[in-house]
């Protein structure tokens, strides 16, 4: 009986020191890959597009104009999907994330065991959360970007092809979702886990797009500490030559590019 016993207790351990071990890993490894940046901080200029990284503390959104040249988002995912319908909103925040999560844990209080679970194990489908916005303030959970035509189309590509389409290439409402009166959810692509979650989704997103990221991050933070910095200096537009201009005044008027280090 004792030798059970003390196979039993030995077993336990063993168990309890493994998921401490793999617990510490997954930490550690989401410290230094979160800190290894890729790409370069944008900087304002002409023809750049006005873009926003929003945090709530737990997940990150990228947030967008509702219109530009290259697409109308509102005809994508509608004003009219939300409670409000307000059309006067300007912007508009997409996150990817566990379906279970999304509909059914509104608050860290109302987290269940078995949505955790499958959430962390490939168990679960994903949604879109689709925010609707006036212009964001830029702050300690938000930061702005800017995108040159090129690169934002790259990430009206990849936030597209995160939504999982209807028959008809619609997005795919989920009715009756909401946090308030200006978010709606739709179904999505992709499955979440541990090393995929709403936060590498959103820095895959940045990836993309050619803006500052992490290498990998499961977490908001990991994308805010590259942010951390003030915005960098306007991309200056060289001034036109004129005949009798010195060679030095010449270089000087033609101005460079300047980063803001804090």
């Amino acid at each position: 009986m004792r030798k059970i016993v003390r196979r039993i207790a030995k077993c336990a351990a063993y168990t309890v020191g493994g998921l401490v071990g793999a617990v510490a890993l997954y930490g550690v490894a989401a410290v230094v890959l979160s800190a290894i940046p890729v790409g370069e901080r944008s900087a304002p200029g002409p023809d750049r597009i006005e873009a926003f990284i929003l945090s709530n503390g737990v997940h990150t959104d990228l947030v967008v104009p509702v219109r530009t040249e290259q697409i109308d988002w509102s005809q994508y995912v509608r004003y009219t999907d939300t409670p409000a319908a307000d059309s006067s909103m300007q912007y508009v925040g997409f996150g990817w994330g566990d379906k279970g999560f999304y509909l059914n844990t509104p608050t860290w209080a109302e987290l269940k065991p078995s949505t955790a679970i499958r959430a962390m194990f490939w168990l679960s489908t994903t949604a879109m959360h689709v925010t609707f916005h006036h212009r964001p303030e830029v702050g300690p959970e938000c930061a702005r970007i800017y995108l040159t035509r090129e690169e934002y189309g790259r990430l009206i590509d990849f936030i597209k092809t995160s939504f999982r389409p209807g028959a008809q290439g619609q997005a795919q409402h989920i009715k009756g979702h909401s946090y308030g009166r200006h978010d709606a959810f739709y179904e999505a692509e992709r499955t979440y886990n541990l090393f995929y979650t709403c936060n590498s989704w959103a820095n895959d997103g940045l990836k993309v797009a050619d803006q500052r990221a992490c290498l990998w991050t499961p977490f908001d933070n990991g994308i805010f500490w590259h942010y951390r910095e003030l915005e960098p200096a306007p991309v200056a537009l060289a001034a036109a030559p004129e005949e009798n201009v010195a060679p030095d005044s010449a270089n000087h008027a033609a101005g460079a590019f300047v980063a803001n280090v804090r």
